[in-house]
């Protein structure tokens, strides 16, 4: 765990968050800044950088996030339409160094703008 991370600091529960699944492998909460009606991190307990950092040993840890990620939409009524995204290194965005994915959804019509303009996120 990064002593600093703010994402470990969540896990461990020294900060609070709006927890909506957790397991032994991965918490998910709501994002506190939404960029989507449904906005939730999905987080691995395990601390890792980014994405770019993962290891071979890593591949089941990252499956299990890809399939609860499924799991967790449905649960949210999102299933029909969402997005799992995740940024690797402050160059792509990424503001917080431990591996995260944003899975959002809810949108009223399609996400045409977020086609035409995916750096909003």
């Amino acid at each position: 765990m990064g002593k600093d991370c703010i994402f470990c600091k969540i896990i461990s529960g020294e900060i609070e968050s709006k927890k909506f699944y957790e397991d032994d492998l991965m918490l998910c909460f709501y994002d506190i800044h939404p960029k989507a009606p449904v906005h939730v991190l999905l987080v691995p307990k395990k601390h890792i950088v980014s994405l770019a950092k993962v290891e071979i040993k890593d591949k089941d840890l990252l499956g299990h996030i890809q399939l609860k990620a499924g799991e967790i939409a449905k649960k949210l009524g999102i299933a029909e339409a969402f997005r799992l995204l995740t940024s690797s290194g402050k160059k792509a965005g990424q503001s917080v160094a431990h591996l995260h994915y944003h899975l959002i959804g809810g949108w009223e019509n399609n996400s045409e703008e977020m086609e035409a303009n995916p750096e909003s996120l």
